[in-house]
C-alpha cells in the first residue's frame, strides 16, 4: 500500500523525488506516514482537506478488511539537504 500512495503523490506534486511512505503494519491496521517536500504540503492537503480525504478514501478501498491510516508528516526529513 506504501507503493500505491508514493504513486499516487508523486503524481501531484512538484518534488516526486523527495515522497516518502513509510508503513506500520498491525493485525487489523496499517499505518501510512507521508512526508513530502515542505513546498508540496499545501498540494498534498488541497483546498479544506480535500485531497488528503480523496488519498484517504483510494487506500481505505485498496486495503480490504484491514483499516488503513494515512499520516501527513510535516517537517520530515524530505527536501531537507
Amino acid at each position: 500500500m506504501d507503493q500505491l500512495v508514493s504513486f499516487v503523490v508523486q503524481g501531484l506534486v512538484d518534488n516526486p523525488d523527495d515522497v516518502e511512505v513509510s508503513q506500520v503494519e498491525g493485525d487489523s491496521t496499517v499505518m501510512l506516514e507521508l512526508s513530502v517536500h515542505e513546498d508540496d504540503v499545501e498540494l498534498v492537503q488541497g483546498e479544506d482537506g480535500e485531497t488528503l480525504r480523496h488519498l484517504r478514501a483510494v487506500l481505505a478501498a485498496a486495503s480490504g478488511r484491514r483499516k488503513a491510516i494515512l499520516e501527513l508528516v510535516e517537517g520530515g526529513n524530505a527536501g531537507e539537504e
